[in-house]
This record gives C-alpha cells, sequence and structure tokens, in this order.
C-alpha cells in the first residue's frame, strides 16, 4: 500500500515526478521552524509548485499563504512521530528502503535508449505477424555446453525444413512448447510488446513464407516460420451488454444466464433501443448507465473470444450474437474504428509497456555501461583470475565455501575491481557468491562461477549509484523524504484519526448528536415499483403481490430420502438437513414447508402415518438448529405407489423478499419483470419521480414496459440515524478529531515563521 506523503484534513496529496536536476550547491534560508527544526525555502517551494503543477488537484490551487498552513501541519504531525521514535524501528527502516527501492527505478534507465525502444515499438505496431515457432527449451543460466547443444539441435531443425520436412509435422514431434502438439506452433496473429523481445524482433525481421535462425529467449531457441504479415487492425471502440456467469457457478444460474443473454439479443434483433435495453439489463456497472461504451482497444488488449467477434463487426451498429468469456456473457456493439493513433497518443501506454518488457535488458546493459564510464570502473586482471579459478564441483550443488589459507591471504584481500575511489576485493566477491550461489544442473564450475562473478558486478554498479542518488538529484532527494515522512504520519494518523474515529463509539455518537443537523433526509417515498414487459405479466406480479409470500422454485433443496418404513436420518441426511438449516437462519425472510410422503405399501398398521411422522421429525431437526417454529410449515401427501423416491420428505422454500416475483416470472423470460422495494429519495428512479408523489397505486407505460408503483408512505423531511449515516458521519468525525489533535501539536511545538522569506513567495 502506497502511503501518504502529504495529509491534508484527511486528503492524501501524492507528490511524483522525476527530472534529472542536480542538487544546488546553496542552502536556501529558512521559511519557518518547527521545534527548532528549520525547513527550507527550496523544500516549501519544491513541493508547493510540484503540487500547483497538477491541475486537477483542487488543494494545491490555494495561496502561499494558505498552502504554508497546511505544510506547518504536515510538519508538526512529522515532529510528533520522530519525537515518538517511529522513525528508529525496523519496520520503519524496513518500508523505507523498500519504497526507496521503487522510487529508485527512473533514475537506473538509460533515457535515449528507451525513447528508442519506445519509437521501434510504434513503427512495428503498424502491422501484425502470424507465426508459427518450434521451442528447443535451454535454461537461461544453462553451462555453455548445454547451450551449444541446444542451438545445434535447433539447428539442424533449421536444416530438415529447409531440406523439404513439414514445419507443422516437426513443430507437433519436436517442440518443447506443450501447446504445438495442438496447434503445430502457431501462435496467431501479434503486434509489438506482446512475444519477448528477442522472439518479436525476429519475427518482424522475417520475410513472409521465410524461416529465422535459431532465436534466445529465456526458454530456450526458436526457430520462427513467418505465415503471413498484415497491417495493424488499428483500433475500435465498441460498446457492450454482460450478463455475469463465471466459471464454476452453479449449473441452473448458468442456464439462466445464458436464456437471459439470449432474451436480450431477441429484444435487440427486433430493433429495440440499445441504450435502454443496456441500462436495465447489462450487469456491467461500470458501463451500464453510458450505453456500455468501453475504451478503444486493439489487438492483443481484450479477451481473445471478446475480441475476435468485436473486430468481425464491420458496420457501425452491427451487434454480435452473444459471446462467451470468463465473465460472462456479452453483446457487442460497434461503434467506431480507427487506425493507430499517432504516437504522441500512445507514448505514455508506450513506456510503461517497454519498462516492463523484456527489451528493458538492453536498456539495463546501456546503463551499466554508463555508469562503468562516470565513475572509472577498472577490473584488475590478475585478481579476477584468481577468484574465478576457486570454482569447485560444489559450486554447482550450492554449497561452496572457500577459507583463504596463509599463502593466499594477500590475494583475497586484493582490489578485484574499483569506483571512483572505492575498492572492491577477491575477499567481499566470495562473500557474495557464498550466500548467491545455487544450485545449477549440467553446469561446470567455472561457468557457475563467472555467472556470479557478473551479478556480483552488476549488483555493485547498480547499488553505487543508488547510494549516489541523492547527491546526483533533487527530486529524487526530495521524493525519499517524502515517502519517508509519509510512513511515518501513517502509523500516527491511524492512531490518533483513522481508527480512533471508528473504535471511540461514544465519541462518534456524541459528535453525531452535536452535528445532526448535517444529517437529514428530505422527503422520500416508501415505494414499490415493478417494471413488466406486458400488462399480462405486471398483472401476475401485482396479484403475486397481495400473496406477501413467493415460491422459490428454481433454488429448490432436493428431497431427503428414507428406508421402507423408516423415519430415521442418515449422517447423509443431517448433512443435508443443516445445509437447508444454516440457509433458513442466513436469510431470515425464508420459510419451509415440509411434505412427508410414503409410499402404499407404508400406509397401514404401525406404518399408517409415517409419512407424518417422516415431516416432523425434520421439523424437530430444523427447530433444534434454531430454526423459529414459524417458518417451519410440516404438510403430509396421501401414499403413493410403490416405490423408493415416494419415500422421502420434500421441500417448498418462500421468500417475502419481493426479489421472489423476479424469480418466478422470468422462469422463461429472465426480462419479463423487474421488481424495487426500497425507500425513494427524489433523483433515485425517473419512472417514480415523474408522478405526484402521494400514497397510493399507480399503473403506467414507460419505454415500452408496464409498469405498476404503489407508494406506501411519504416520509418527510427528518433526521438520520447513526447507521444511517455511518460513514459520512465517522468521515466528519475524523476531520473534527484532526482539527483537536493539530490544535494540542501547535501548543506543544512552537511554530516560528520567516515572513521576510513567505513575502518573497508570494510576490513571485
Amino acid at each position: 500500500m502506497h502511503r501518504s506523503l502529504f495529509l491534508v484534513g484527511g486528503t492524501l496529496l501524492l507528490l511524483t515526478g522525476c527530472n534529472a536536476s542536480k542538487t544546488p550547491e546553496n542552502k536556501e534560508p529558512v521559511l519557518f521552524t518547527v521545534a527548532g527544526k528549520p525547513v527550507t525555502t527550496t523544500e516549501f517551494n519544491y513541493v508547493y509548485n510540484k503540487n500547483n503543477s497538477q491541475p486537477d488537484n483542487a488543494a494545491a490551487k490555494g495561496s502561499v499563504q494558505e498552502y504554508l498552513e497546511l505544510y506547518t501541519n504536515f510538519k508538526l504531525k512529522v515532529t510528533e512521530a520522530e519525537k515518538r521514535g517511529l522513525d528508529t524501528t525496523t519496520a520503519f527502516r524496513k518500508e523505507l528502503e523498500g519504497y526507496k527501492e521503487q522510487l529508485a527505478q527512473p533514475y537506473l534507465t538509460e533515457k535515449n535508449v528507451t525513447d528508442q525502444l519506445v519509437k521501434e515499438a510504434y513503427d512495428r505496431m503498424k502491422q501484425e505477424v502470424n507465426a508459427s515457432h518450434i521451442l528447443v527449451n535451454v535454461a537461461p543460466d544453462a553451462d555453455p555446453k548445454d547451450t551449444l547443444a541446444a542451438y545445434n539441435k535447433t539447428l539442424e531443425l533449421r536444416r530438415r525444413i529447409e531440406a523439404g520436412e513439414d514445419f507443422n509435422t516437426l513443430a507437433r514431434s519436436q517442440s518443447d512448447d506443450p501447446s504445438a502438439k495442438e496447434n503445430s506452433g502457431n501462435l496467431g496473429y501479434f503486434t509489438a510488446l506482446q512475444m519477448l523481445y528477442p522472439f518479436e524482433k525476429a519475427a518482424y525481421n522475417t520475410l513472409k513464407g521465410q524461416l529465422s535462425m535459431p532465436v534466445r529467449t529465456r526458454f530456450g531457441y526458436h526457430l520462427i516460420k513467418v505465415n503471413d504479415v498484415r497491417p495493424a487492425q488499428g483500433e475500435i471502440k465498441v460498446a457492450h451488454i454482460m450478463v455475469r456467469a463465471t466459471p464454476g457457478i452453479p449449473k441452473a444460474d448458468s442456464v439462466v444466464a445464458k436464456k437471459k443473454i439470449d432474451a436480450i439479443y431477441n429484444r435487440l434483433t427486433r430493433k429495440e433501443n440499445w441504450d435502454k435495453i443496456t441500462a436495465q439489463f447489462s450487469e456491467d456497472a461500470s458501463s451500464s448507465t453510458n450505453g456500455g461504451e468501453l475504451p478503444w482497444f486493439g489487438t492483443g488488449r481484450m479477451l481473445p473470444s471478446f475480441e475476435e467477434a468485436a473486430f468481425k463487426l464491420t458496420t457501425v451498429g452491427d451487434i454480435s450474437k452473444p459471446v462467451q468469456t470468463p465473465y460472462g456473457w456479452h453483446i457487442i456493439k460497434l461503434i467506431e474504428r480507427r487506425s493507430l493513433p499517432a504516437f504522441e497518443e500512445m507514448e505514455s501506454y508506450l513506456r510503461s509497456k517497454v519498462a516492463k518488457d523484456s527489451r528493458s535488458e538492453l536498456n539495463k546493459t546501456a546503463f551499466l555501461k554508463r555508469i562503468k564510464q562516470e565513475n572509472n570502473f577498472q577490473e584488475v586482471k590478475a585478481a579476477k583470475d584468481f577468484a574465478l579459478s576457486k570454482a569447485t564441483d560444489a559450486l554447482t550443488g550450492g554449497t561452496w565455501q572457500y577459507t583463504a589459507s596463509d599463502k593466499e591471504a594477500k590475494e583475497v584481500n586484493q582490489s578485484l575491481f574499483t569506483l571512483q575511489d572505492r575498492q572492491y576485493t577477491v575477499k567481499d566477491f566470495f562473500t557474495y557468491a557464498q550466500k548467491n550461489q545455487k544450485p545449477i544442473a549440467n553446469a561446470s564450475p567455472g561457468h557457475a562461477m563467472n555467472v556470479l562473478y557478473d551479478n556480483y558486478v552488476t549488483t555493485s554498479l547498480l547499488n553505487y549509484e543508488r547510494e549516489h542518488l541523492e547527491s546526483k538529484y533533487v527530486d529524487y532527494k526530495m521524493l525519499v523524504n517524502e515517502y519517508r515522512d509519509g510512513i511515518l504520519l501513517f502509523q500516527l494518523m491511524d492512531e490518533k484519526v483513522w481508527s480512533k474515529a471508528i473504535q471511540d463509539t461514544v465519541g462518534l455518537q456524541a459528535f453525531f448528536e452535536q452535528n445532526k443537523e448535517n444529517y437529514k433526509w428530505d422527503t422520500r417515498a416508501d415505494a414499490i415499483v415493478i417494471s413488466a414487459a406486458n400488462k399480462d405479466i405486471l398483472a401476475q406480479a401485482q396479484q403475486m403481490l397481495t400473496t406477501g409470500k413467493y415460491e422459490l422454485v428454481k433454488s429448490r433443496p432436493e428431497p431427503i430420502l428414507f428406508g421402507a418404513g423408516k423415519d430415521t436420518f442418515t449422517p447423509e441426511t443431517k448433512e443435508q438437513l443443516t445445509a437447508l438449516s444454516d440457509r433458513l437462519l442466513g436469510d431470515p425472510l425464508l420459510s419451509v414447508t415440509l411434505t412427508g410422503n410414503a409410499d402404499s405399501k407404508e400406509s397401514s398398521g404401525k406404518n399408517a402415518n409415517l409419512a407424518n411422522r417422516r415431516a416432523q421429525q425434520v421439523a424437530a431437526f430444523l427447530k433444534e438448529k434454531g430454526v423459529p417454529v414459524n417458518r417451519i410449515t410440516a404438510t403430509t401427501n396421501k401414499p403413493k405407489t410403490v416405490s423408493a423416491a415416494n419415500r422421502n420428505v420434500s421441500f417448498t422454500l418462500f421468500t417475502s423478499d419481493l426479489k421472489g416475483i423476479e424469480e418466478t416470472l422470468n422462469a422463461a423470460n429472465p426480462l419479463a419483470v423487474q421488481v424495487q422495494n426500497k425507500r425513494f429519495q427524489k433523483g433515485e428512479n425517473k419512472i417514480l419521480d415523474e408522478i405526484t408523489w402521494k400514497e397510493g397505486t399507480y399503473n403506467l407505460e414507460k419505454d415500452g414496459r408496464a409498469v405498476f408503483i404503489k407508494i406506501n408512505q411519504i416520509l418527510p423531511p427528518g433526521y438520520k440515524s447513526l447507521n444511517e449515516v455511518r460513514g459520512i458521519a465517522t468521515s466528519d468525525y475524523q476531520a473534527y478529531l484532526e482539527k483537536e489533535w493539530l490544535k494540542e501539536l501547535r501548543q506543544k511545538y512552537p511554530v516560528q515563521v520567516n515572513q521576510a522569506e513567505v513575502q518573497k513567495l508570494t510576490q513571485k
């Protein structure tokens, strides 16, 4: 979790950015002090200007004087945290080091190389390549002999293909890519930034119909056959209607979802209004209110099935048949097509992708080369040869240890390489090697030691540069300070404000009572709104409404079975009944009718009341589990023909939730009826807003649907209860606690402001 750097009245202001500006040598005058600790004009000016450069940050648009007040409050909190020693804990130091590592990343790159890679990626995105490959596995750190063997095997496969053997057949039999057995190595169409960089580079540099030379990635060596090259499809904007159906949901729910999407599709094919259908039925909350519209996207940026269906749409306004993805079912409507956006529009996206892509290794190589040059990297060959000569077989097993003899003490302590005036000794390298070694199968000791040496040099260069970032870049230094203060304040703000407001229930209640005027309802309507596909369905819904109890057919539990002449439970029966009792206890609106059954042979003698006993046994079990008596009804049926299936207790579930009307009437058509039952405020329901708010019932038509409204009560303006506004009231209480805490801090730590410096800032 990112911690706040500048906490203002509970608002978190994130101060970001990294310009490669050098730290000024001249000290700036002090702007103000808190408990004698100075805050310089440079520090304040940096933070103030950075926040003012963000136009959407309302808190940063105030005057210098207002901002000075906010920043002083911030520094008062930091001072309190330091006085309490929060900056000395192990947890604090560990967290700060983690953030420093993240903050350092933009400074540990080579900008000109990044620029080239971004432009190259954009140019390649103008085309899409369809390619197949054959993979020969070899680990990234494999011994040279194994690497050579894999290369030669790949080269031999290439010779066989060039000699006339079928690529697809060889891919199925020889490729180490498991999917090749199914797809003959075909990867379909792709564009830049969707494959590992070496693979992408080779694919784009190979002509259509041609075969590449062996290409090395972290998976091994690839042979790439380019099947086709086409201009980029560009980007499209679509809208969609979604019905959720995630993998693993109950089969009954999956069937309902499919019926619902099919019903929606049928209505759309009859040219019903897309936006209205979307608003009524789409289950993508983020897009349903704007006609289901999604952001622009191109090849490889959506789920494959969704993307394929979307790009098949050719005419604006066309809609797809229902398409399934892991999220559910979608109907897609084409809104607009466009070619690849201009470079300026995509640059930010491309930079983000390049930073995470395998091509970043090129950037790292160039960066390390520059750091070597800037810091006069000097390697001592004799010392390196000595260090590498100490590799033994234990190194490949990850158990290598080295203890210098008296004779070798001088060699071990000699300089291996230098950066500026810092020496890195053979001993330092051996310590690193012992700590970072790991087993490497089929590798020679010499190769393992060379890998460790290269990694040690890279690590040393990066660490050296990290250590000097604060002296080289003012932005980095300021960012580190901001994160440091943010980490300190998080714990203190949680203690004094955030968690305190939640845990102090007495204080929250008192604050709420003192400020009740801030928490009032406007006029509300306690109403039921039923929207139906036609008047007949609406009439059925109104009839059901009068009963107040609705059968749940779809989720009816399976009957429990008994042995012939038996009314006792098996372990499986008890498990089934426990699940039913849990369901009833979890939903107080549910009730159940138990129907005892017996076959015709069980209807006489001692078994004459067996069906009733079975029903009563089940009822007693549910009561013991805590289900209220008034939610259980036990009945019996007349004996039926002799059959094991007739020796049971069956269940009928009812709910008093009006959503039960939906479940019943939507069985055949999932769009038949929608029911809302709540207290509405003005503007919350468009249909309700169109009628006069008076108690009574109303029938009308809206957007081709029959609508019934029953207003049970008009609630006048009144005070809200704390439970109704707990979230808002808690937030307000937090602001109050922070304000009171700042009063205490100002009394505890004197603040002195250099008004002459403030005057200079306000005149800029």
